[in-house]
């Protein structure tokens, strides 16, 4: 008897949990609007391609940002090196084999001792001041930009003759600004000059052959910078056997911190050890501080795309007044009503921000096919080679700053459907069906 009593009493049905199957299936289903309510389906279109845009423009500038950063930042380290030792080292009889332990420090990739020097360039009755760089000859190709720049007879020439000859390398702006060439002269002055037997001789002057013409990438290091062989430099400017400092590259430039106490400890007591950062500590500084105000500002370009969808889920709550009434009298609880709309407003800014990634990231990686194809149909140069050193928009993809921008993208779609939905949740069945 007990047996068939339990058979026959229905099994307690189990309430279905958060964000059930049946709550994603009405939110979408809301989404798509009849014809007489179709002023939300327009605002929702409207949400989903602002959104969409605003984040394939966040990410395709940031891009662009991070490509010109790290294109300039590389020509600029390629210049100057990424870390740097002065000290007791320089004049100390155990250079050489101090250079030898700086050199088999992992990480480094050469070192290179040099002199710099200020001077003043004269030739054809203009004259500008600069800095006079002295370097071996073997080293030169560590400046990999200006190395790739020369011609290999203008690698072969530097360096060549007695104290390291008379050819100089000096910067395409600089010859374009004193009207210069490959064979032309350019004297030299020093306003200290050598020492000799008799004392320092003051101020010298010398005339130079200029034996190539580089280009850096950087327009002020090419107008303010000449090369000349580090034995001539030592012997013009009063250095004999001096080095000014001693320059380092690195295979990892962003993490040149972690080096720096192996290369003090290669280095030697007393020696002082800086990297690029210090030196480039302005413009280091600049580009943080414009990498972050421009993600700020075009973070907001993103939360004012997303607040477009809580016009579009009030919308859809006035005209679901009735059926949230019904819902509510056959056991929709408020916290389900709550779930359907964000969901719904949830919906389009997950659709907007996947949309978006997906455009930004395929215009970041089409981006020099699309800078020729704009370049071909309208006949103008968008991006000039010999103002820029570069043939196409440089754009670098970082993943940190994709996933940040999906990050928020989600956040702004999800904080601007609550409002609405929690309206929509308090809605009294009563009073929403009274005039039904």
């Amino acid at each position: 008897m007990t047996d068939v009593a339990t058979a026959s009493t229905p099994a307690a049905v189990k309430p279905a949990g958060a964000f059930s199957s049946w709550e994603i299936g009405l939110a979408l289903r809301y989404l798509r609007a009849k014809r007489k309510e179709g002023g939300v389906a327009l605002i929702a279109i409207i949400s989903f391609i602002g959104i969409m845009l605003a984040v394939a423009v966040l990410i395709s500038v940031m891009s662009i940002m991070a490509g010109f950063r790290a294109e300039l930042l590389g020509r600029m380290l390629s210049f100057n090196g990424h870390m740097y030792v002065q000290g007791p080292v320089l004049t100390s009889p155990d250079r050489d084999a101090a250079m030898k332990r700086i050199s088999n420090v992992p990480g480094v990739v050469s070192v290179t001792p040099l002199t710099e020097s200020p001077a003043m360039f004269r030739a054809g009755g203009q004259m500008t001041g600069g800095v006079v760089r002295g370097v071996r000859p073997q080293d030169l190709a560590s400046t990999r930009f200006v190395y790739d720049s020369l011609t290999p007879e203008m690698r072969a020439d530097f360096g060549r003759g007695e104290y390291g000859g008379d050819n100089i390398l000096i910067g395409k702006a600089l010859a374009d600004q004193m009207g210069l060439s490959v064979g032309s002269a350019l004297s030299i002055y020093s306003p200290t000059g050598a020492d000799s037997a008799f004392g320092n001789l003051g101020g010298l002057e010398k005339t130079y052959r200029i034996g190539g013409i580089f280009s850096s990438g950087t327009a002020d290091y090419d107008r303010a910078f000449i090369f000349m062989p580090l034995e001539q430099a030592q012997l013009f400017f009063g250095k004999d056997g001096v080095w000014d400092v001693i320059e380092m590259k690195v295979g990892e430039p962003d993490q040149v911190e972690s080096l720096l106490t192996p290369v003090q400890q290669a280095a030697g007591p007393g020696s002082i050890v800086t990297d690029w950062r210090t030196r480039l500590a302005a413009f280091w500084g600049a580009l943080k501080v414009e990498r972050v105000a421009m993600s700020i500002i075009l973070g907001l370009v993103v939360a004012i795309a997303a607040m477009n969808i809580i016009s579009g889920i009030v919308m859809l709550v006035k005209n679901k007044t009735r059926d949230i009434a019904i819902l509510r009298t056959v056991g929709a609880s408020p916290s389900s009503i709550l779930r359907i709309f964000f969901i719904s407003g949830a919906a389009i800014g997950i659709g907007g921000t996947i949309a978006g990634l997906v455009l930004g990231l395929l215009f970041c990686l089409n981006i020099g096919a699309i800078q020729h194809f704009i370049e071909g149909v309208t006949g103008v140069q968008l991006f000039n080679a010999d103002v820029y050193m570069l043939d196409a928009i440089p754009a670098l993809v970082d993943p940190w700053d994709v996933t940040w921008v999906a990050v928020f993208s989600f956040f702004m779609s999800c904080l601007a459907s609550l409002p609405p939905s929690w309206n929509a949740s308090r809605i009294d069945p009563v009073e929403a069906l009274r005039f039904e």
